[in-house]
């Protein structure tokens, strides 16, 4: 049977995340250590543990069949790769920042001058669509010092919370892209290993379902219980058991998170039924 190998960064919050996502999808997996590859024990997958920045090279040349990497990696490389998933962790964007001294006026600051950045072709393609003529130089590494030592009037960087640029006396002031993790792969894998592929893609689709929706449990008297299972949503239809009081049951249901706040909260505390609801049975969320 063929062994489907994907890619992952070799350290870091991303190689965190990922390896979490295969654990939730009953992937069993080391978590690449001092390793260059590991084999799941129960699934035909192999990990590949490589530089984040090669990975784009390596899905490419068919080294790896799939992987998971930061949309903003994909799209600097330039590969001719599959975007299949967006998979919802390890969000950042990629930003232009300035001395927080610079009474900013907007884009064409950047007019004719120095920006240092480790993402030249997304930073290039950005300035180029908005007509704005900037100078490039392109650093591997601590990019947000180069404003201070006087190499850049500004930087393009990766920005997640915007504590880096703050202590090194920068001010983010326009988002260029948003990025997170995302699952991609190239386009000649073989009819075996899409079939991999799409056993994986249903697990992914399955956890991701799963984070969006809360399972709401409720012990409700019997006379309740219509009006109860016209205001909350399931899946279906809620459960109804009956309990070991007389005359009252537990209502199970699983409703998503946006209905969870902006129908079942809204609808709950706003009447009179509900308030008693509230007062009188016993709710779980989970």
């Amino acid at each position: 049977m063929e062994t489907l190998k994907i890619a992952v960064q070799k350290s870091g919050r991303l190689l965190d995340d990922s390896i979490q996502l295969l654990k939730e999808c009953g992937i069993k997996v080391d978590n690449g250590k001092d390793q260059l590859k590991a084999a799941a024990t129960n699934f035909p997958l192999e990990v590949l543990y490589l530089r984040n920045s090669d990975i784009p090279q390596y899905l490419a040349d068919g080294v790896a069949d799939i992987s998971i990497i930061g949309e903003n990696t994909l799209i600097e490389k330039e590969k001719e790769l599959v975007n299949l998933r967006k998979l919802g962790f390890s969000k950042c964007r990629l930003s232009l920042a300035v001395p927080k001294e610079v009474d900013y006026p907007g884009l064409q600051w950047f007019q004719n001058r120095k920006v240092a950045t480790s993402y030249p072709n997304t930073v290039n393609a950005f300035f180029k669509e908005k007509g704005i003529n900037a100078d490039i130089h392109v650093i591997s590494g601590s990019v947000e010092i180069a404003p201070n030592i006087g190499l850049a009037d500004g930087i393009a960087d990766l920005v997640s919370s915007g504590s880096t640029l703050f202590k090194n006396g920068l001010k983010e002031v326009e988002v260029m892209l948003k990025s997170e993790a995302v699952l991609a792969t190239n386009k000649n894998l073989s009819a075996g290993k899409k079939e991999i592929l799409d056993k994986l893609l249903f697990r992914i689709d399955a956890v991701m379902a799963a984070k969006n929706n809360k399972y709401v449990l409720l012990n409700a008297p019997n006379d309740k219980i219509d009006e109860i299972i016209r205001i909350l949503p399931g899946m279906k239809s809620p459960t109804v058991m009956p309990l070991a009081a007389s005359g009252w049951s537990s209502v199970h249901t699983v409703i998503t998170e946006s209905d969870f706040w902006n129908l079942f909260l809204n609808h709950i505390f706003n009447t009179t039924f509900n308030r008693y609801l509230m007062d009188r049975f016993l709710i779980r969320f989970f």
